[in-house]
Formats: structure tokens, sequence, C-alpha cells
């Protein structure tokens, strides 16, 4: 550090003042490129977290209601899985999303929906779970960047 302060001192008064301007500028690009982006990072934290709370209010005051749903006793059609499914994502107007069915298991079967509102996609179950008797056995929802949109995989299965 001395061989640094003694290069310093023995300099121009004029290269010290450009020495310190360039040190001073140096210094304040390093600090910006770090902390703006840090700054950005804590903001999309805090935002996503406000959303997840929101999501946590709006679940814990929905939970009475779907508990009741639970107990509904289940009003099957008759018609198989697949085409009563199919009909009712027409009917809600996310049939274009519906990208794959399969059997699963005894009598279930594996749906996977693709770049749908979330919204239509709770339309479409809540339907299919109120009006039909259908259960949902298991569901993975994925959050997509566009917001409110999702993919699914869930795992219906006739009341």
């Amino acid at each position: 550090m001395s061989k640094l302060l003694q290069w310093y001192q023995g300099l121009a008064e004029r290269e010290q003042r450009m020495v310190l301007w360039g040190a001073l500028a140096a210094v304040l690009l390093l600090v910006l490129a770090l902390l703006l982006p840090l700054q950005r990072a804590v903001a999309a934290g805090e935002q996503r977290l406000l959303g997840k709370q929101q999501d946590l209010a709006w679940l814990q005051m929905a939970a009475p209601q779907l508990a009741a749903l639970g107990n509904a006793p289940p009003r099957s059609s008759g018609e198989s899985l697949v085409v009563l499914a199919d009909r009712v994502a027409r009917q809600t107007g996310i049939a274009g999303s519906l990208t794959g069915s399969q059997p699963s298991g005894d009598g279930g079967l594996r749906v996977r929906v693709e770049k749908v509102a979330f919204d239509a996609l709770a339309a479409w179950l809540g339907q299919l779970v109120q009006q039909h008797g259908v259960r949902i056995e298991n569901a993975s929802i994925d959050a997509l960047p566009a917001p409110g949109t999702v993919n699914a995989t869930l795992v219906l299965r006739s009341g």
C-alpha cells in the first residue's frame, strides 16, 4: 500500500486529480453494477411474496366453501370421463388448451392442459366436480410467465 501511495504522491497535481476522479468513477460504477441488480431482485422477490400472500388469503377464505363441496354427493351423468371432460372443456372455453389425455389406473384419466387462464381452468374443474361428481385425485399446476396463465397435469376420477 505504501508503494501505491508513493506512486500517487509522485504524480503531478493534475495527474493526481485525474487518478482520483477515475478511481471515484470506477467505485461508483462498481457500486451501481452491484446494487441496482440487487435492488431489482429484492423488489421482484417482494412482489412475488405479496402475490403469494394474496393467493394464500384467497385460499384460506375459499377453504370452507371447498370443504363443503367435498361433502356433496357425486352426480354422475353416465358419460365416460374422457367424453365428459372434453364436453365440459368446450363449454368452459378451454378445449384448445387440452393437449392430451390418457387412462390412469382404475377408471382414472390423466389430463394435460397447457397455456390456459387459471380462472378458466378453475371453472372447468369446478363444473366437473360440482355438476358431474368428478374427483380430482392429483393436480400439478405450474405458473407461466404470462400473468394468470398456467400449465397443469391432472388426474381425474369419476365419482
